[in-house]
């Protein structure tokens, strides 16, 4: 699996969210977006979870 942050560019930001410095960190599983956070430590810790979640499901699988 596929799990990644990205920090959202401005393009994708609304004017407001642009001017009032608001950053939004985006986490991607197998490229769709699968949450949305203000906190880089945030998307970090749902990213492990996901991570954790997806090995799990693997051993039981095996």
């Amino acid at each position: 699996m596929t799990v990644k942050v990205t920090e959202r560019d401005d393009s994708h930001k609304s004017h407001e969210g642009v001017a009032a410095g608001i950053r939004i960190w985006d986490v991607h599983q197998q490229d769709m977006l699968v949450g949305m956070f203000h906190s880089e430590t945030d998307a970090h810790s749902y990213k492990a979870e996901l991570e954790k979640q997806e090995q799990q499901r693997e051993l039981l699988s095996a």
